[in-house]
């Protein structure tokens, strides 16, 4: 199954979008009053030149600090490569302004894999002057070390850390520090559970990495260290009861439909009996019954035969 990753991209913004701003953009972070924050619907535009349809991902509607006016950030996750990707977000911009006509933030964040040098400008210009320098803020999470957030007391960051730069040999390390950030965040079972959720569907552990964890967290000397493998041991439990409630759920769907088959099959059946021995109680012709309902004439006298004709 295809992974949604803007729709994890959005749930996990919009649950700590106030986190998201102190971690990436500290100065936006200052000047915003988050006593006043309304998530807008979604907007839907299409690009009639290409024939495609694109959706906004995070509208909030929110004031600055001192001003009474309302502005509105856009926060956009970009998970593969896209070049023209800022004149997308500049029409975006421009759409935004002309439904809602008021200043825009806009904001994205890269969360592909490929490390590249993504643009943050959509220029329009002539050789006798520039007509346009429009520009966003970019969050490039594949150039960013996970190892340089791990000490952030901040879901975002944990969440994000498996969409940072790291290897294969960091994976389980990576996971660990994870585990342990989660535990100092204290946070409620439903976050904590967003927040695993996004991480694991970024990084996956094997049977064996996940052995290995496990020794490496029993042999932690932190105080930590119950906390974690409480987590690890808790979710486990978790997983195999969803996957023993989901088995049975497959296994009853599937014999309602396996019986709603044979029932159907079988009322099939009787139907044509009675339709045959009503033909040859009116006189009808074993060859001629069998042309019409298109059988056999041995199932025909064998169908008569049961009916007692």
């Amino acid at each position: 199954m295809a992974i949604d990753h803007d729709r994890l991209f959005k749930e996990l913004i919009q649950t700590f979008f106030e986190e998201f701003l102190l971690l990436f953009f500290p100065d936006i972070h200052e000047h915003i009053d988050f006593r006043h924050l309304s998530f807008l619907s979604e907007e839907l535009f299409t690009d009639v030149t290409a024939g495609e349809k694109y959706r906004v991902d995070l509208l909030v509607e929110t004031k600055l600090k001192g001003e009474d006016g309302l502005i509105i950030v856009h926060v956009e996750n970009q998970s593969y490569v896209q070049p023209s990707f800022p004149e997308r977000m500049f029409i975006y911009f421009s759409r935004l302004f002309e439904k809602y006509r008021t200043r825009i933030v806009p904001i994205a964040v890269f969360s592909h894999d490929t490390l590249r040098e993504e643009p943050s400008v959509f220029s329009i210009a002539f050789p006798f002057g520039d007509v346009l320098q429009f520009r966003f803020f970019p969050v490039e999470l594949r150039k960013k070390h996970w190892r340089d957030y791990i000490r952030h007391d901040n879901p975002i960051a944990a969440a994000l850390l498996g969409k940072m730069g790291y290897t294969e040999s960091e994976k389980i390390e990576l996971k660990k520090e994870f585990l342990r950030m989660l535990v100092r965040l204290e946070l409620d079972e439903a976050r904590q559970r967003l927040l695993l959720g996004f991480f694991e569907t970024y990084v996956k552990l094997s049977e064996e990495e996940e052995q290995q964890l496990q020794r490496e967290v029993r042999a932690m000397e932190t105080k930590e260290k119950e906390q974690v493998l409480e987590l690890i041991i808790s979710y486990e439990q978790k997983g195999r009861k969803q996957g023993l409630e989901e088995g049975i759920k497959r296994g009853i769907e599937q014999g309602i439909k396996q019986g709603m088959k044979q029932g159907m099959k079988q009322g099939m059946k009787q139907g044509m009996k009675q339709l045959i021995r009503n033909m040859a109680r009116k006189g009808m012709k074993v060859e001629d019954i069998a042309r019409l309902v298109d059988l056999p004439e041995q199932d025909v006298w064998e169908l008569l035969e049961e009916q007692g004709n």
